[in-house]
């Protein structure tokens, strides 16, 4: 007997999403509840399960199809486990721009061992960095491979990527020094939405940034003297990202308005904060919420982000871990940033950008010296915000760093 299986309801007022990956071909056989195809909606990605164990008889959609709660997506044969695999290809999208023949391992890599299913972006790195998939380790859902994946094993073995051989043909292939090549490759959901979010805070707010710098000193030091403890105890490590969520409580405590958004004709403040924290996903920047930041401590706090930055790798963030927030934070300084202007993610009326540290002279007591120093920046929305709170809200934040025993005595 033949089961359908459907697009699963995805959240509250989300109606359509994107098909982002076919997990399994046409033959493959599926256990109950399998994830069979990824699904991507405007904030997270969503598997579609299979309802029984079966053997997969055909997909109704390609990768990049548009669909609606309900839709059908594949079909499936009740039964019929170790079934030979179907001469039917894959229905998945071809890869533009990506050449036809790849290598030995990348070949095997995309035919019809089950085992081996990769993403678009995964083969293009695959035929790129010319290394066999099957010998690295995944660390995406069920141990799926990721393009960083691909890439930490490309360098791991000290290759540069090279393109794919070109197929066997009586004419001369052309130089590889004079290659030129474009790809077309469609946005994805994720993507589309972050663009039209960020053009419309952009369009709609009145943004200003505000800078100033910290010295790092004090935390690093409680780092150093309190980490293994912390650890030992906690199970977790100790990171900066929880002393910059409490000194922006004692912030937005001291400066509500930095904590609200303008609704209408209304402003609306908060008596808590829900801190929204930028996350890199593969599919883009997710903002996980933090929710009553100023009831947590430093342990609850870094548990919460290190469980956001895994669960964003792996895709398994949902809807509610999303909604709402009051205010955010983005750590650019991860990836090396000096210093930048960070744009607020609506309806939110400010964003705390972090950068990173490095040794700088400074003048103490009269008095040069060598100091870890880190640029930060408060961008905000002047239609509610004005300079004087936003320069206030930052400059509580910079003392609290700098001598962190503030935030113990809540100053």
């Amino acid at each position: 007997m033949a089961t359908e299986v459907k697009v699963p309801t995805l959240g509250e007022s989300v109606t359509e999403a994107s098909i982002g990956e076919l997990l399994k071909n046409v033959g493959d056989s599926v256990a109950v509840d399998e994830p069979i195809v990824s699904l991507e909606t405007d904030k997270v990605a969503v598997e579609a399960p299979s309802p029984i164990a079966g053997v997969i008889k055909e997909f109704k959609v390609a990768v990049g199809d548009t669909v609606e709660v309900g839709a059908v997506l594949a079909v499936i044969e009740e039964g019929g486990a170790g079934a030979a695999p179907s001469s039917e290809p894959k229905a998945e999208a071809p890869d533009a721009g990506v050449e036809k023949a790849a290598p030995a391992q990348a070949k095997e890599a995309t035919g019809s061992d089950a085992s081996q299913t990769l993403s678009p972006a995964v083969r293009r790195a695959v035929l790129e960095h010319g290394v066999d998939p099957s010998t690295i380790k995944g660390t995406g859902k069920d141990g799926r491979l990721t393009k960083e994946d691909v890439i930490a094993a490309a360098k791991a073995k000290g290759d540069s990527p090279a393109p794919a051989p070109a197929p066997a043909s009586s004419a001369p292939a052309p130089a590889a020094s004079g290659e030129r090549r474009e790809e077309r490759v469609k946005m994805t959901r994720m993507r589309q939405t972050i663009a039209k979010r960020l053009k419309g805070a952009q369009d709609n707010a009145a943004l200003l940034t505000t800078f100033n710098d910290v010295d790092m000193s004090a935390v690093m030091e409680a780092r150093g003297k309190y980490k293994d403890m912390f650890a030992k105890k906690h199970d977790i490590r100790l990171g900066f990202m929880g002393f910059f969520a409490k000194a922006a409580c004692l912030a937005l405590k001291d400066v509500p308005a930095v904590n609200a958004y303008i609704e209408g004709d209304e402003i609306v403040y908060h008596d808590y904060v829900d801190i929204s924290v930028a996350v890199s996903a593969p599919n883009g920047l997710v903002v996980p919420v933090i929710r009553d930041a100023q009831d947590k401590g430093f342990a609850r706090i870094e548990k919460d982000i290190a469980d956001f930055g895994k669960r964003a790798k792996e895709g398994t963030l949902t809807m509610e871990d999303m909604k709402g927030g009051t205010f955010t934070i983005s750590n650019g300084g991860v990836f090396g940033s000096l210093m930048s202007t960070p744009i607020i993610n609506p309806p939110q009326s400010a964003v705390l950008g972090l950068h990173r540290i490095e040794d700088r002279p400074v003048v103490v007591d009269g008095e040069i010296v060598i100091r870890p120093m880190m640029y930060i920046a408060l961008s905000y929305d002047h239609r509610l915000i004005d300079g004087r709170e936003a320069v206030t809200a930052l400059k509580i934040i910079k003392e609290a760093i700098e001598d962190p025993t503030r935030m113990l005595i809540d100053l």
